[in-house]
């Protein structure tokens, strides 16, 4: 029998009422004081590290951060992000290197039923969010559940990305769409 946390981590339907879930996200809770409470950017980076999942060696983020478990997020190396992030990851959210993130950014794993009766049950679910190397995004960027974005990505500010993207494009737009794509150099 899975536990919650693997049926949410896997993007099944399950409870967050779960024990082990309520305790987890306590975990998170305190972490989030700590990291948005600290003033010193290197005790916030060792904040980090001991919070997520798996990071590179050098990460760099500005408070107020925002997540529910921290566990399920991975970032690479060179990871930047400015003020006010947000990292919903009831399901993983996986960021390669050199990734830049401009203020108020949201990526967000969660899902709802959209039947009321199983919405109003407390049932959930997600899907994960996957970002190659060599990410920007502009301030303001949302991120939504399920999606996947290639390498050499630049997503302008206050876009909406919906759908998953390959490589080498500029997105922008509620919803985004490609509006450009990015020349390779040999």
């Amino acid at each position: 029998m899975r536990t919650e946390y693997e049926k949410m981590t896997a993007g099944e339907r399950y409870r967050p009422q779960d024990p082990e879930l309520e305790q987890l996200a306590l975990r998170s809770k305190e972490f989030q004081y700590r990291f948005n409470e600290e003033k010193d950017s290197a005790k916030r980076k060792a904040i980090i590290k001991e919070w997520f999942g798996s990071t590179g060696h050098k990460v760099s983020m500005k408070p107020n951060l925002v997540c529910d478990y921290g566990l399920n997020i991975h970032l690479g190396e060179n990871f930047y992000s400015n003020w006010n992030m947000t990292m919903l990851d009831v399901c993983p959210i996986r960021i390669g290197d050199n990734a830049l993130f401009g203020p108020n950014c949201q990526l967000l794993t969660p899902l709802h039923p959209l039947d009321p009766a199983e919405r109003n049950s407390g049932i959930e679910y997600g899907a994960p969010i996957t970002i190659g190397d060599n990410f920007w995004a502009g301030g303001g960027v949302t991120i939504l559940p399920g999606v996947t974005l290639g390498d050499n990505v630049v997503v302008g500010a206050g876009s909406v990305v919906t759908k998953s993207f390959g490589d080498n494009v500029v997105l922008a737009g509620n919803p985004a769409r490609i509006i450009r794509e990015i020349p390779v150099k040999d």
